[in-house]
């Protein structure tokens, strides 16, 4: 939450320099407050595990945040029965005439497809287009980061040798990147992918910034120039076990599947798995609902286009 001062009280020079947001007295008199409104696009099969696992980290924040569900329409998700989807979920349609402070689209176990083959990528492709106008700041997560860099900016992903299984440790490029307020110097963020997105790749977009990467795991955040749109590779909301059960899924499937890297101690799946990573996750979830929807999004959500961004002065970087 801010700090409220007065309105030419001199630290806010310093502050602004600093890009710690504060609000003025007279800000703060006028300020219209209301509910946040986030959309979740849940591509996992597991849905109830990835609501709960965001749910958690959107949550731990003082701010009022509505959550709507939907999913692809007509796709038919084996592990969440029917009478869930039809309790919770809706489609794109009932709600593509509505606006939103933030939208998050989700990975999925698509990835060694091509974007084209993906059963929903046309209406994946609609909602992304969609996102450009009702929506303020769109998180995306794994495959939803690669469909997105394709869709938005013609980024191929590429497939790796072997599959990215584990938690590796991250840097942010920059200090002063807002997402990554108040993050150690390095961080944990678990991984689960065959494919990647190649820094040079991204590099060529000049509306593209790379923020924190992973010298064994490749990029790990990018965003646009306004903040608009943010890509994330890894999984910072993972559950403790999430990692352990793809992994003994994977055995009793009989798959070749490598140990999680740097995730079960001393490389022992008997061992509970030490987490790393939860600090993390639950601080760039409350820097993105702060800064990127809070702070910036208009009180009035219809107002919401493509060239609107910044009412508080606060610099998006």
């Amino acid at each position: 939450m801010p700090i409220k001062i007065a309105n030419d009280l001199p630290a806010a020079k310093t502050l602004e320099k600093e890009n710690i947001f504060f609000m003025t007295e007279t800000r703060a008199m006028t300020q219209d407050i209301r509910p946040l409104r986030v959309l979740l696009l849940n591509l996992m099969p597991t849905k109830i595990e990835t609501e709960t696992q965001l749910a958690r980290v959107l949550g731990n924040t003082p701010i009022q945040i509505e959550l709507d569900l939907i999913a692809p329409s007509g796709h038919e998700f084996k592990n969440t029965s029917l009478e869930h989807m039809l309790a919770f979920y809706r489609n794109f349609d009932d709600v593509k005439d509505q606006t939103f402070d933030g939208l998050i689209i989700t990975g999925a176990p698509v990835e060694l497809l091509d974007f084209e083959e993906v059963e929903y990528w046309d209406e994946l492709c609609e909602i992304m287009e969609w996102s450009k106008t009702h929506v303020h700041s769109t998180l995306h997560i794994c495959w939803g980061a690669q469909a997105a860099l394709y869709y938005h900016y013609g980024i191929p992903k590429r497939t790796l040798p072997q599959k990215l299984f584990g938690v590796y440790k991250h840097h942010v490029e920059r200090s002063n990147y807002i997402l990554f307020r108040g993050f150690n110097d390095e961080f944990y963020i678990p991984h689960s992918r065959h494919t990647t997105v190649l820094r040079e790749d991204i590099e060529a977009v000049p509306e593209l910034t790379i923020m924190a990467s992973s010298p064994e795991a490749g990029v790990y955040a990018v965003k646009t120039d306004n903040g608009r749109q943010i890509f994330l590779m890894g999984h910072a909301e993972y559950d403790r076990d999430t990692l352990k059960n793809e992994y003994l899924r994977d055995l009793k499937a009989g798959k070749n599947i490598q140990l999680p890297h740097n995730y079960f101690p001393d490389d022992d799946p008997s061992k509970e798995p030490k987490v790393t990573w939860r600090s993390s996750g639950h601080q760039l979830y409350a820097n993105w609902v702060n800064y990127f929807l809070y702070q910036t999004t208009p009180y009035n959500l219809r107002e919401i286009d493509g060239n609107q961004w910044v009412r508080s002065g606060l610099h998006i970087d």
